[in-house]
């Protein structure tokens, strides 16, 4: 590993939500806790840390589970260093999302053991970090939210709240008006509660009937739709960069990567085709 120690670190303007993606070797945390529950990865190399009076080691691939309140402190574990990355959310992001999943009063979720090997947690962890960290649309970020939040309670929890495990009665009328609500204004930048208050009803309402009815999540329609606007946009002559920013993308890489994602191409080749040109099979290669 070596190679220096970084850090990146984003905190949201709006929200208790707070993350970070560091690489240690010398630093030591001191002994602190945090107000909101933190959930990490361990992405390389091991981490040492106290927590309520016994001592734990985190390996790559585990996930950490932190109560509000839990102090603990942090190292390296050998002279390689560690990699991870961490999430920390308000107690009240996780009440609320277990309420309109159906939750029951029962106090909010602890978490005894600090230390949990689990890669469908650390993978959907991983991805809420990502879309924390680069620029994503708030659909997308509520969505894995929702999701981290749902299946730390129940896969990891030892005193989780009641929740409905059904996705109950499907309905197709909400979905129709979430997907016309998407339709009406793709670019913006719509959250998952503005979202569900507009359709009237709680946003794993519309989650739940939204899939069940379209088989994808509204985030995953709303970029459909941006990318089909981006598709018409530079079929039309204008230039890349600013279709990505007419579409609701952050900016270009991010309408390029996800262009390549769903299309097998780039906007530049997308671009040199719309005008007539056949695009070199050395070209679609080297993409």
């Amino acid at each position: 590993m070596g190679g220096g120690e970084w850090i990146r670190y984003r905190r949201s303007a709006e929200r208790p939500l707070e993350a970070m993606h560091a690489h240690f070797e010398r630093h030591v945390y001191h002994r602190h806790s945090h107000d909101a529950y933190s959930f990490g990865v361990t992405d390389a190399g091991r981490q040492a840390f106290t927590c309520r009076g016994s001592g734990y080691t985190s390996a790559g691939g585990m996930v950490m589970a932190f109560n509000p309140d839990d102090p603990h402190d942090g190292r390296a574990a050998d002279e390689l260093g560690f990699t991870y990355r961490i999430v920390h959310i308000g107690p009240e992001l996780v009440t609320g999302a277990l309420s309109q999943a159906g939750g029951r009063p029962g106090g909010p979720p602890l978490f005894a053991e600090p230390v949990v090997r689990d890669p469908a947690l650390a993978a959907g962890l991983r991805r809420l970090h990502g879309a924390l960290l680069a620029p994503s649309p708030a659909l997308v970020r509520d969505e894995l939210l929702d999701s981290v939040v749902l299946a730390m309670v129940r896969r990891a929890a030892t005193r989780p709240p009641y929740l409905a495990g059904g996705p109950g009665r499907r309905s197709v009328a909400l979905a129709r008006r979430v997907r016309e609500l998407l339709r009406d204004d793709p670019a913006r930048d719509v959250g998952a509660d503005a979202l569900a208050a507009a359709a009237g009803a709680d946003r794993f309402a519309v989650y739940r009937a939204f899939r069940a009815a379209y088989g994808m999540a509204p985030s995953d329609y709303q970029r459909q739709l941006r990318l089909r606007n981006a598709r018409r946009l530079i079929a039309a002559g204008t230039p890349i960069s600013e279709a990505a920013a007419r579409a609701g993308f952050a900016d270009q890489s991010h309408l390029t990567r996800w262009f390549q994602r769903v299309y097998g191409i780039t906007p530049g080749m997308f671009q040199t085709a719309a005008g007539g040109a056949e695009i070199p099979v050395a070209a679609k290669r080297s993409q």
